[in-house]
């Protein structure tokens, strides 16, 4: 993350001597994911405790064309779990949007898939990135990766199960040394994926180095279905570099949204905006989290949004003892009404 808050101070400059959107951009065109119509091909990542309907609903105002869920427990699904069905929301206005379902089982991820279909999907998703341990050691995640047979089952009993696409995010393999990820993703392919997210570290690296985009070109040009490209886009730039290296049909946005969702139209355009001032960060925040309310009422949402504060107020001009009182404040109105006073103290002075 620090080194994502480097390149956001640096846009700053960077949006000062832009040139022009380029006319061609083509991230700014359409593209299909089975028979599924895309707007553009900038796509919010499906981000773990992160990505519920209201930062999907927030991605896609600020141009994602496409938003996905956080992970949602194929077991949970089957056994009507409250919390897991309630990650199930989908908000009106938020389409076209994926679930991203994670299991090692097939037949429940064909549940799954089919309850994200009743939910109003226009796509599910399989989980084959996360590298947690408590998931991985279940059979799932980044786990799949090692037992190609059952990731394609998993797969090929999804495909089976709905109409809609069903799509794949998948990291380079589990280790750098065992990382066979053209070969992974032929099979992938071959049992009905759609489309494939690739994140070219191996789950064993988590999030350390760079990530190795030519592992993305070699998948690319192994499969005839589209290769969405994951890991460390953060700017325009960086998604034109991206796109040069590997022929990509779209880039995945993730860690760099977090606190700075327009990042979205940012890529989207092909050229950084102006940094937002306080007063417009702390607008965003308070819409933001009205619908978070909205979706986890207002004990969860408070703790939720305290995820965010920091991630916001980087490289604003805010007290260390003003953040801290953010990260403590047992309600969230009380947070919000702090946020307002500290972006109203500038303008007063």
């Amino acid at each position: 993350m620090r080194q994502i808050l480097a390149e956001r101070a640096a846009l700053a400059r960077d949006a000062a001597a832009a040139a022009p959107p380029p006319a061609d951009w083509p991230l700014a065109e359409p593209f299909r994911i089975g028979g599924l119509r895309l707007e553009n091909r900038v796509v919010q990542a499906p981000l773990a405790g992160i990505a519920n309907w209201a930062f999907r609903r927030q991605s896609r105002r600020h141009g994602a064309g496409l938003a996905v869920s956080e992970m949602v427990a194929s077991f949970g699904i089957r056994y009507g779990n409250r919390k897991t069905m309630g990650m199930l929301t989908i908000a009106p206005d938020e389409h076209p949007v994926g679930v991203q379902v994670f299991g090692s089982d097939p037949a429940a991820m064909a549940e799954a898939a089919r309850a994200a279909a009743d939910a109003g999907a226009d796509l599910v998703g399989v989980n084959m990135g996360c590298p947690v341990p408590k998931i991985c050691k279940t059979g799932a995640g980044a786990a799949l990766l090692a037992e190609p047979e059952v990731a394609a089952a998993v797969v090929e009993a999804m495909a089976r199960a709905v109409d809609i696409p069903v799509t794949v995010k998948m990291r380079r393999g589990v280790t750098p040394s065992t990382a066979v990820p053209v070969e992974t993703a032929r099979r992938l392919e071959a049992a009905g994926a759609a489309a494939l997210c690739v994140h070219p570290r191996a789950a064993a690296e988590e999030y350390e180095g760079r990530a190795d985009h030519r592992i993305t070109a070699e998948v690319v040009g192994a499969v005839s279905i589209p290769v969405i490209a994951s890991g460390d886009v953060s700017t325009p730039a960086g998604a034109r570099r991206v796109l040069e290296e590997t022929g990509c049909a779209a880039i995945a946005v993730g860690r760099a949204a977090l606190g700075y969702p327009w990042a979205f139209g940012d890529i989207l355009r092909g050229v950084p905006r102006r940094p937002p001032g306080l007063a417009e960060v702390v607008e965003e925040l308070s819409g933001f989290a009205g619908d978070a309310r909205r979706a986890l009422g207002d004990g969860r949402a408070c703790g939720y949004m305290r995820k965010f504060y920091p991630w916001y107020l980087a490289g604003h001009d805010v007290p260390q003892s003003d953040l801290e009182r953010l990260l403590t404040d047992p309600a969230l109105d009380g947070a919000l009404a702090r946020l307002r006073t500290l972006a109203a103290a500038p303008a007063a002075a």
